[in-house]
């Protein structure tokens, strides 16, 4: 079966040259490529269950209907019924992305339209996020172990990790109101139980979502997590956030006393090497060692290839 040209509705399909695209509906001799197109994207059974964004479906049908007519193919009615049935849809302020994962599962997110909403960039999914679970295809960090996120935000990572890696627990954690309420839908939204939830399927890791501030959250308090294993993506935006995350890395490494202390990794993209240089300079006033890890080129999610990105291992 042919691997549909999208960074589209369904996520998690490869994306051909628009001139492989184009020299495959030229070759084919009927429309079966495009109606196979379409189930693979906007027909999907995860797409129509957990529908994307209208505008971007809106955009990815009319898209295709350009390279559709570019190559004079007998018209195909549904491709034309389906770019209908987003034009007459109701806009909305939020979408889902849905990803296929190398186990054969997916994750879908419900994200917002806007980059910020809420007063928080939480509510999206970034490069660095994506980097990092492609990363996890390797389970080796996280099977039968205790993790903690920093920063979940909307959280393609951690739904990645607990579909691939096998976890015994998954915390995530973020401090805005929003994002936890959002990130308590998501995770029913993939089939995984909160760990309060007595129907909790003993084959799936205990998920908590769990407020963390890093400003004020205490050595006891993160004791209480007991992680083996702490990650966070694309958290350094700014200053402040740096500080305040060097901080709970501090008192992380309070809390080890006779346990190994938990293994760290920080994935983040490289769009100002001067922030990044504060990062690893504010680890070293805090004794923190850092490793750089080896890049990785799973490549099995589109977004943002294009973009430099870095991830740390750190030694509390």
């Amino acid at each position: 079966m042919f691997n549909v040209p999208v960074n589209a509705p369904l996520r998690f399909l490869s994306l051909p040259s628009t001139q492989s695209l184009e020299a495959k509906l030229r070759d084919s001799s009927d429309s079966e490529l495009l109606w196979d197109i379409l189930q693979k994207t906007v027909k999907h059974p995860v797409c129509v269950k957990h529908p994307p964004s209208v505008k971007y479906a809106r955009c990815f049908l009319s898209e295709l209907i350009k390279k559709h007519e570019g190559v004079h193919m007998e018209p195909l009615d549904e491709l034309y019924e389906a770019l209908a049935e987003t034009l007459m849809a109701k806009e909305s302020t939020q979408g889902h992305r849905s990803y296929l994962l190398p186990s054969g599962g997916s994750v879908t997110l419900s994200e917002s339209t806007a980059i910020i909403s809420h007063g928080t960039t939480g509510l999206v999914t970034w490069d660095a996020a994506l980097y990092l679970a492609e990363w996890a295809k390797n389970p080796a960090a996280f099977t039968h172990r205790t993790v903690l996120e920093l920063g979940s935000g909307a959280d393609h990572t951690g739904l990645a990790i607990c579909n691939m890696c096998r976890p015994r627990a998954y915390i995530f954690s973020d401090c805005h109101s929003r994002v936890l309420e959002q990130l308590q839908g998501i995770v029913l939204l993939n089939g995984l139980s909160l760990e309060a939830d007595i129907t909790t399927n003993l084959d799936s890791p205990r998920v908590t979502v769990a407020q963390l501030d890093w400003d004020v959250v205490t050595v006891h308090q993160l004791s209480a997590f007991q992680p083996d294993v702490v990650i966070a993506a694309d958290v350094l935006y700014c200053l402040e956030a740096i500080v305040s995350l060097v901080r709970v890395l501090r008192r992380l490494a309070a809390c080890r006393e006779h346990k190994r202390a938990p293994e760290v990794y920080m994935a983040f993209t490289v769009r100002n090497p001067e922030r990044c240089q504060l990062f690893t300079t504010e680890l070293g006033r805090a004794r923190i060692r850092w490793e750089a890890e080896a890049h990785h080129d799973q490549k099995l999610f589109p977004e943002g290839k294009h973009l430099e990105m870095a991830m740390l291992n750190l030694t509390l």
